[in-house]
């Protein structure tokens, strides 16, 4: 063996050792809050939808119960993968705000809140597309995406979001595909 040929080899261990290092990180979700504590979390959850969907002139997130419906979807309807990655993310957040602010998600300001969603948004995503594809498919939608996506489903769901956060036809006479809106008019739910 030649020394060329002992440095590629070296090369080549030290670069599989440290790619078979990252890509079990990548794949192995963290250690998350148990799921019969999720009810336990729920000032959590609650905080964490209000933050998504505020009270401005309408009713928020919280006012409309969100974190009840985010709490029997994760427990009752999804997958283990889904119920993981969730509680997983719900403590990195607690720790991020401990690490970050000095006290947890629920005391910290809006402010605060909105940094620490920002921050989560821009984890929940790599630049290169494959990687996001594999994740997907082998630990499931990313904890912000399935927070939002949640927040937004269980809020346009609800009697209040559905009545007050956007207008309502209880009984629509004609399918209408495009609906112009008037300046500050509701988003409708029904039309």
């Amino acid at each position: 063996m030649n020394r060329r040929t002992l440095i590629k080899s070296l090369a080549a261990v030290v670069t599989l050792g440290g790619a078979g290092t990252a890509v079990y990180n990548f794949l192995t979700p963290g250690e998350g809050i148990p799921l019969a504590d999720l009810p336990k979390n729920k000032a959590l959850v609650a905080e964490l939808v209000e933050t998504i969907i505020p009270r401005t002139t309408t009713p928020g997130a919280k006012d409309a119960g969100v974190e009840n419906f985010i709490i029997k979807i994760i427990t009752e309807n999804t997958d283990v993968k889904m119920q993981q990655s969730f509680l997983a993310g719900l403590k990195s957040v607690d720790a991020y705000a401990e690490n970050k602010y000095g006290k947890s998600f629920v005391k910290c300001s809006p402010t605060n809140k909105n940094a620490i969603m920002k921050h989560f948004e821009d984890k929940a995503t790599y630049s290169i597309g494959i990687l996001n594809k594999v994740q997907r498919k082998f630990l499931g939608a990313p904890f912000f995406y399935q927070l939002r996506d949640l927040t937004v489903e269980g809020y346009c769901t609800s009697q209040i979001g559905a009545t007050q956060g956007m207008a309502y036809d209880y009984v629509p006479v004609t399918f209408e595909a495009c609906v112009p809106l008037q300046p500050n008019q509701l988003s409708w739910a029904t039309k």
